[in-house]
């Protein structure tokens, strides 16, 4: 686990098609970046992250994403450089929403379409589950629409889930991180 402050978090890592990137806190200097990555993602994959079709995220959007407290909220984003040029190709969070009888948090990632299935919300949520864990967080919770087997396979392959709870419009997922 990194010794420095959640704000200044960063790691390393390798996809599965051996291209590195870089897993950072995300800053409030990241806004534009991340409103541009926003603008690749297809319509599908901001309709399986916010459960809407959406086009455009707005200031207030914009301030809520990055700008973190690492406490109750931590974020993390995925830097590609590509032919020098470093550009955001994903990102994952988490929100703690209780505190009693156990440290619960929501968890959501999204991932620009061209880098999806290579690892990187399996990645994300590795580096998610230790900070929760250092931080005290004893469980994760996602809510996925039913479509999203992607994502649904990767809290699957997670080794720790422990409950699935599926209706039509939404499959609700329970990851305990203190097994």
């Amino acid at each position: 686990m990194n010794l420095a402050p959640l704000s200044e978090y960063a790691a390393v890592e390798t996809l599965r098609d051996g291209k590195q990137i870089s897993i950072k806190a995300i800053s409030t200097e990241d806004k534009q970046e991340l409103l541009e990555g926003f603008h690749r993602l297809s319509p599908k994959s901001v309709y399986f992250r916010m459960f809407s079709a959406k086009k455009d995220l707005t200031p207030a959007e914009l301030e809520y994403y990055t700008n973190i407290d690492f406490k109750d909220n931590v974020a993390l984003v995925v830097w590609l450089n590509e032919d020098g040029d470093e550009n955001i190709i994903g990102g994952g969070r988490y929100s703690i929403f209780k505190r009693e009888p156990a440290v619960s948090a929501e968890v959501a990632f999204s991932v620009l379409d061209t880098y999806q299935g290579q690892g990187i919300a399996s990645l994300l949520l590795k580096h998610l589950v230790d900070i929760g864990r250092q931080a005290g967080v004893d469980e994760f919770y996602a809510t996925v629409l039913p479509k999203n087997n992607a994502m649904l396979r990767v809290f699957e392959k997670s080794g720790l889930q422990d409950s699935v709870t599926r209706s039509t419009d939404e499959v609700e997922v329970r990851l305990l991180l203190n097994k």
